[in-house]
């Protein structure tokens, strides 16, 4: 895991590209390199920052050059072993033992065609000194990030859009739409980028850069966008759950360095958890409480004490950390990190407990991420599926029921009442068509709500972004409701969301976070289930809970969902309510006109009644204005309803 960056017929490229560099230094405190190569009239410049991972020594170094190829890389290749072994049958000579070296040399013999056969989480770019040809690409399922900014027949990329930003003088503006989507879902999705021009590698492509100007883009192959596909009656081949979920772990092992995972006490770091310590007896977990009268006040399940089981039961060395943080602290810390406006508080847990880790020498660490996604065990899953069903029930008594909810309140002065809340959020969507509802059960605004709250002239940026979503939502031809979801949360919320935060948290500790459930191999398993497997009855991810009955014991399999989030509405009521009032009355968004005073302040005086949870949509304001104020200072310009 490291940070990449480079020019390509770039003005000033080789300070360019040592600017780029040092601003990923948290990414690779372990080494820094550089590459230079002239290229007719202009030059190629490529960085690189390193932590050590696979190979210590100087054999792992980078960027590495060998035979007229350059490659700047960051990530892992799970199945390095056996393409070096086919590689060396081949002739190859191998000098050390990293995957870097692995990469480079099936890119010689086989050039894009090496792509689909990698399995692993990658973000490269190779430079062929004979051609002149420059080529990024970014792994099949969007694990590790790349941005690039192209300007004529020059382009400059890097793991982190905050490095883009500092390279550029202040120059990228704000794009307005980019907001409006991360007001909509909390995160800026990966067909977006918060500043004009610059962009995001989409996953499972490659972009060819060549001396003469042009560039063409490609797909390397990808499982969730292209899953397995089956019509009515069609027999559907049903993996070995259980193997290949134990497959994917023991490769996600492979180390030179310490490696502990993430233990929540749910079923899904659990299972890794349980499984790594086969092969690594005492691995070291870490695992997250919150203090007291916070958790009291969120109705937080006690995640703790099931991590306690799991870790005695299976002889992991439990490494227990309280998330009391000083969020003032960590609210402008966190946005400069996570580069995008992004509003999901379980980024600060991930940077706490990298943080502890690699205090303790930890650099990677595996994560359950993922399996709720690829297996339907997400609350919302399960919710539309009853919604199906609740659009049956006759007009008047489904009135009558969200008239009595919408009197409920969703907290008292003492304790928040998430059965309220849950059943509120299930009627604001349950009414209405699949796509539509889907969306709105996991985004944090309808149309109107969103439009309400924004300058009127940004309305067509609205309706640009909701038809963004039924674009992705409805482009397969799946006949499976549950798999519909479960495919568009792979294209979208996974790679928009939970892996960016995870990536750019992470590194921010120098840490490296791999994620098991997103492996390949496992993503064409679970498209190969039906969605009958995956929510039976009103169990959701009942596929994944069988195969894990073969190692935990069921009271962990089957206990009630955990959350991996933090007590946001103790925080806002407490901690963060005289910055929400400032934000409000004189935040730089409302002065600027893109968000309007009267909106928020309604939000804020429903919330503050207990009407209804405004908390995670309240927090995501507070990230994009730090965000927003950020940008601007560096640019000193325009508002975000700009449209120059």
């Amino acid at each position: 895991m490291c940070g990449i960056a480079g020019t390509y017929r770039w003005p000033d490229g080789k300070a360019v590209t040592d600017r780029l560099t040092e601003t990923l230094a948290h990414r690779g405190p372990d080494g820094s390199g550089g590459y230079s190569h002239a290229l007719g009239d202009g030059e190629v410049h490529l960085g690189h920052r390193r932590l050590a991972i696979l190979d210590l020594s100087e054999n792992g170094a980078q960027p590495m050059v060998s035979g007229g190829l350059a490659l700047t890389y960051n990530g892992e290749l799970y199945n390095a072993p056996e393409l070096r072994a086919e590689l060396e049958g081949a002739g190859v000579r191998f000098r050390g033992t990293s995957d870097t070296e692995v990469l480079l040399e099936a890119w010689r013999r086989w050039g894009t065609d090496c792509l689909p056969r990698l399995r692993g989480m990658f973000a490269f770019a190779v430079f062929d000194e004979r051609t002149g040809d420059l080529v990024l690409v970014r792994d099949q399922l969007g694990i590790k990030p790349l941005f690039l900014l192209r300007r004529g027949k020059g382009l400059v990329f890097a793991s982190e859009l905050k490095a883009l930003a500092a390279v550029t003088g202040g120059s990228l503006e704000v794009d307005p739409a980019a907001l409006v989507a991360s007001l909509l879902y909390y995160w800026v999705p990966d067909s977006r980028c918060a500043f004009r021009g610059a962009e995001k590698l989409p996953p499972g492509t490659w972009l060819r850069c060549r001396a003469d100007g042009s560039v063409s883009a490609a797909g390397s192959g990808t499982c969730a966008r292209s899953p397995p596909r089956a019509g009515a009656g069609t027999v559907r081949y049903l993996p070995d759950l259980a193997a290949v979920v134990e497959e994917s772990t023991r490769r996600h092992l492979l180390s030179d360095v310490p490696v502990a995972t993430f233990l929540s006490g749910g079923l899904d770091s659990s299972y890794l958890t349980a499984l790594a310590a086969r092969d690594r007896p005492g691995i070291p977990a870490y695992t997250i409480g919150f203090r007291a009268e916070d958790a009291r006040f969120e109705a937080m399940p006690d995640d703790l004490r099931y991590a306690r089981r799991v870790a005695e039961r299976f002889g992991v060395d439990l490494r227990e950390i309280e998330i009391a943080p000083d969020v003032l602290d960590l609210l402008p810390r966190m946005t400069y990190h996570l580069d995008e406006p992004v509003g999901d508080p379980a980024a600060i847990n991930t940077f706490l407990i990298c943080s502890a880790a690699r205090e303790a020498g930890v650099k990677v660490m595996l994560s359950g991420m993922g399996a709720d996604e690829l297996f339907a065990g997400y609350r919302k899953h399960l919710a539309n599926l009853i919604a199906v069903r609740y659009r049956h029930v006759p007009g008047p008594v489904r009135r009558g029921v969200a008239s009595a909810v919408d009197r409920l309140p969703v907290a008292t002065s003492r304790r928040g009442l998430r059965s309220v809340r849950f059943a509120k959020r299930f009627l604001s969507f349950a009414g209405l068509p699949e796509e539509t509802a889907f969306r709105r059960s996991y985004t944090l605004y309808d149309r109107q709500e969103l439009a309400g709250l924004l300058d009127p002239d940004l309305a067509p940026a609205v309706d640009d972004v909701l038809a963004e979503h039924a674009d992705v939502y409805q482009d397969n031809e799946l006949d499976d409701f549950v798999n519909r979801m479960c495919l568009a949360d792979a294209r979208m919320f996974l790679p928009g969301l939970n892996l960016a935060y995870t990536d750019r948290s992470s590194m921010a500790a120098s840490t490296e976070v791999r994620v098991p459930y997103v492996d390949v191999e496992v993503v064409r398993a679970a498209f190969a289930v039906p969605g009958a497997r995956k929510i039976a009855g009103r169990q959701g991810k009942a596929v994944l809970k069988e195969a894990a009955t073969t190692v935990l014991p069921r009271e962990i399999v089957y206990r009630p969902k955990g959350l991996f989030s933090a007590p946001l509405r103790a925080w806002m009521s407490r901690d963060l309510a005289p910055l929400v009032r400032e934000v409000v009355n004189d935040g730089l968004l409302v002065r600027s006109g893109f968000l309007r005073r009267e909106a928020l302040a309604r939000m804020v005086a429903e919330d503050a009644a207990g009407q209804r949870d405004f908390s995670k949509h309240l927090w995501h304001v507070l990230t994009l204005e730090y965000w927003y104020r950020d940008a601007t200072s560096r640019a000193g310009r325009n508002s975000p309803t700009s449209t120059a």
